[in-house]
């Protein structure tokens, strides 16, 4: 059989055979998840060279890992050893915008933030928005289903594929969904490639549904003396129908952290802070205030409405630097800046949510170990990160320790083992803890139906 590099080459495909260029291609922001060696980079253009592509990959049984952006934080876009990686970055032309249906049609490397900029010159919007949203690419963001700081109101991007093409594990090219405002026609496959990861099929351009831009927004900020207190008034504002466009908990290692990055007078001192906003244009002001009541039966110590856009875009933009203020703190935390963190993602009922933040911190303690909390609390989503020195094996260990429990504690609680970030590497264990074994056995038919040789992402999402 031919050398699989010469029949790339012979295709005519962007490639990278490079060992230096390939390393950067071997992982994802995930940490301590394994990564493997490519064997090359295709950098497509177009559908037709994603298909030829896979078509190579296929008849050589090679390994393909499709990656975006590589924000993720769950291992899903990391390399497996003799990989060809499919990098769609290039793949980054915004076909269409349609005022009058409300839909775009992009390719999957459109960057999440240019979407929302283009939509916005028709008086349109896209409304996921992850934290990464200015790097991360649509592709990458249909196949995690990821989520964002709107989630609360505007929901998961799900709820915004309206069709996709997608190229399967023998190289032909499958289009699915629509562009109308209804349609039940056949089996929903188009809600089935979504979040699955890179596992089915390679994502290559996405019609995504518009929304008009939100009225005018309001912003306010409540700080308190106790965490739980802070898990108290989110549950009392959904328990009162409220619902706010913005709804964010960052407890005091991350205010800490977030102010060493970028100073701008956070209150290091209080134990929690929650972000929370209406977009509810002449509403706005009475959502606030309502919001702002039970924040202060809570306990809240103090509550600040932003006076301005201007003051309030700062405000959201000081949450948007959760990752990477905390990714410094950890790098500072630990001798020769072998910092790093574990970065969860589960979702519980909101009604349980005071019992996950004071089970966390209790896990955390129990066994000396930092967790820092953030997360979209409104819709039960919370991001526990765990820092551990990644030269000390009892650290790392330990830290692995608190992740499971962590991960136990919100299925106990009737929550999920990812709200946002996807399974990947990370959460094989819990996702079959979490469906069971029948589920896992749904899963791996639709897997060997779609992959019959198992080469798109292998063991991403289940072993």
């Amino acid at each position: 059989m031919a050398d699989p590099i010469e029949d790339l080459r012979a295709a005519a495909l962007p490639l990278l055979t490079d060992p230096d260029l390939l390393r950067t291609y071997r992982r994802d922001e995930a940490d301590l998840c394994d990564a493997g060696a490519p064997l090359a980079v295709v950098r497509p253009r177009s559908t037709a060279e994603v298909a030829a592509a896979v078509r190579v990959a296929a008849r050589h049984r090679l390994p393909v890992v499709p990656q975006g952006a590589r924000t993720g934080l769950a291992g899903g876009a990391n390399a497996v050893d003799g990989a060809l990686v499919v990098s769609l970055t290039a793949m980054n032309g915004i076909v269409e915008i349609d005022p009058g249906e409300r839909l775009a049609v992009v390719q999957a490397g459109v960057v999440n933030a240019e979407l929302r900029r283009a939509a916005a010159g028709h008086g349109l919007t896209y409304p996921p928005d992850p934290g990464s949203w200015e790097s991360s690419t649509i592709g990458g963001n249909v196949a995690t289903n990821a989520g964002g700081m709107c989630c609360v109101k505007y929901g998961v991007t799900a709820e915004y594929v309206l069709g996709l093409v997608v190229v399967l594990a023998d190289g032909s090219v499958l289009h699915c969904g629509r562009r109308t405002a209804k349609g039940v026609a056949g089996y929903d496959l188009t809600r089935l490639f979504v979040g699955s990861e890179g596992t089915l099929g390679i994502i290559t351009e996405v019609t995504v549904r518009l929304r008009p831009q939100a009225g005018a927004s309001r912003t306010l900020v409540a700080v308190f003396p106790a965490l739980a207190a802070a898990g108290a008034a989110v549950s009392a504002i959904t328990a009162a129908g409220l619902t706010p466009s913005l709804l964010e908990l960052l407890d005091r290692t991350f205010l800490r952290a977030i102010e060493a990055y970028r100073p701008m007078g956070l209150d290091t001192d209080a134990a929690a802070m929650l972000l929370a906003a209406s977009d509810n244009g002449p509403g706005a002001d009475g959502d606030v205030e309502a919001m702002a009541a039970h924040c202060r039966a809570a306990g809240a110590a103090e509550v600040y409405v932003a006076g301005d856009a201007v003051e309030a875009e700062a405000l959201l933009a000081a949450r948007r630097l959760a990752h990477p203020a905390l990714e410094r703190l950890a790098a500072q935390a630990f001798p020769g800046g072998n910092g790093v963190t574990i970065i969860d993602d589960l979702a519980v009922p909101r009604a349980r949510l005071v019992e996950l933040i004071e089970g966390i911190a209790a896990i955390g303690s129990a066994h000396g170990v930092l967790v820092a909390v953030v997360g979209h609390a409104g819709d039960g989503n919370l991001h526990p990160n765990i820092l551990v020195d990644r030269a000390d094996p009892s650290s790392v260990e330990r830290g692995r320790v608190v992740f499971d429990e962590i991960m136990r504690l919100g299925l106990a609680l009737g929550g999920t083992c990812t709200g946002e970030h996807g399974v990947g590497l990370l959460k094989r264990d819990w996702l079959a803890a979490e469906i069971g074994p029948v589920g896992m056995r749904v899963h791996r038919a639709v897997k060997a139906a779609l992959d019959p040789a198992g080469i798109l992402n292998p063991g991403k999402v289940f072993y």
